[in-house]
């Protein structure tokens, strides 16, 4: 395993996440598993579908198995993309103990490499078109499953964005109206997040971008702003405060690659999308047991 292994970025707790994912499947008997027995087999893992794609998941599948006492060989380092049908990994095992983990193993697998496609597709046509700033995911992930899409994000080689609601201060419509003002909503906030928290505002015009810096925002995320507009709001008041306020220019929602060139502006430091994690295209996998000769 290298010095720089992905897997190293996972906390503690997430191979109790792989253990409650085996119980939920297995809440009772297995009847599958009293039919095939505890003789021992040898499963290949393809990489199948119609697209070139990106392998994501590694540490959580081989868990899967390695609770299960199998073990997994890969033939494709992760990260690295691949065309179907590939045999990416041979697992061994008892037959019954490969069936326990099959189903939860490439649903994963298939989830979260479809997300680091996915990513790994968004930044590429962004640099193609000469975009030089951050591509991101966003929190709108599936409750649960966050550390597992968060990961594949990293894989396909964009920022997952902050991971949770402790991880940066981010202040959206509902918080602002609840506050009165950007400002009010800033200053409160500013008050208990302390100087080593990012201060992410959200606002739908530039009066209200103007406002947020010079409150004191760290990045301003211009929502829904779109075409012309778009850069003529950044370059206005990043001339207005030049040498006055640090921020960053964010900018979300509603971007797809049918948009993405005229979103993927220098201007904007930060692109952040769900497109690279909500309703994307998984990427389909098998897991076939071999008859012996």
């Amino acid at each position: 395993m290298s010095a720089n292994s992905y897997e190293h970025l996972l906390p503690p707790s997430w191979k109790a996440q792989v253990t409650g994912w085996l119980a939920e499947d297995t809440p009772s008997f297995d009847y599958g598993g009293y039919v095939v027995g505890e003789v021992h087999r040898e499963a290949f893992l393809f990489g199948k579908g119609n697209q070139t794609a990106v392998l994501a998941g590694r540490p959580f599948f081989t868990e899967v198995f390695a609770q299960l006492g199998c073990e997994v060989k890969w033939h494709l380092e992760e990260g690295e993309t691949f065309e179907p049908i590939k045999h990416i990994a041979t697992v061994r095992g008892k037959a019954r103990h490969l069936l326990l983990g099959e189903r939860i193993a490439l649903n994963m697998l298939a989830r979260c490499s479809g997300i680091a496609t996915k990513s790994k597709r968004i930044k590429d046509l962004a640099v193609g078109y000469g975009y030089k700033g951050i591509i991101a995911g966003t929190r709108k992930t599936t409750p649960g499953f966050r550390l597992v899409e968060k990961y594949g994000m990293i894989v396909g080689g964009i920022d997952p964005h902050r991971h949770d609601l402790s991880s940066m201060i981010m202040l959206k419509d509902n918080h602002i109206w609840s506050s009165g003002s950007i400002t009010a909503a800033i200053q409160q906030a500013r008050a208990v997040g302390g100087f080593s928290l990012l201060l992410d505002v959200e606002v739908g015009s530039e009066a209200e971008a103007d406002e947020a810096i010079e409150a004191g925002a760290d990045i301003i995320m211009l929502d829904n702003i779109e075409g012309e507009h778009l850069v003529s709001v950044a370059r206005k008041l990043k001339e207005k405060w030049a040498g006055k306020r640090k921020f960053l220019f964010e900018t979300s929602g509603n971007i797809t690659e049918a948009n993405l060139q005229e979103r993927a502006i220098n201007d904007i430091d930060i692109l952040s999308t769900s497109i690279v994690h909500q309703s994307v295209q998984h990427i389909d996998f098998s897991l076939k047991i071999q008859i012996p000769h």
